[in-house]
């Protein structure tokens, strides 16, 4: 449906957040923690987009993992979808690998799963669908 927010690792939540406060001219919407993911969420709303930043809570988190091989910096596109049990099997279908078979719950009220960046040019792309309460 569109680009639901750019996904950026960082090894400090606090200072991110306050330089993305300065780039933005606007605070975080939201911080919270994925214990599922042990990461640290912050996000910030950009126009129609968000911007989401990423610290590892732990050792074992794939954001520790990316940063201790690549550094800080862009760690994923999330696009959000209407319904991602299909989406998933469509995508499955075209050839991309799914890193998780279901999806799971993820940061800001979503239902999260990813694609394997060896299948989609080097991307680590996230499908994002909104949870309806």
């Amino acid at each position: 449906m569109k680009l639901e927010h750019i996904g950026i690792a960082v090894k400090n939540l606090k200072d991110s957040n306050q330089l993305f406060e300065q780039l933005f001219g606007q605070s975080s919407y939201k911080v919270e923690t994925v214990e599922s993911e042990n990461v640290s969420t912050s996000f910030f709303q950009v126009g129609e987009s968000k911007v989401e930043l990423l610290e590892a809570t732990g050792e074992d988190s794939a954001i520790a993992k990316f940063i201790e091989k690549k550094g800080e910096g862009i760690h994923h596109l999330a696009f959000e979808v209407e319904d991602i049990l299909s989406e998933m099997k469509r995508l499955e279908g075209e050839g991309f690998q799914l890193i998780n078979k279901e999806p799971k719950k993820g940061a800001d009220n979503k239902l999260v799963c990813f694609l394997h960046p060896k299948s989609s040019n080097g991307v680590l792309v996230e499908l994002c669908q909104e949870i309806k309460e």
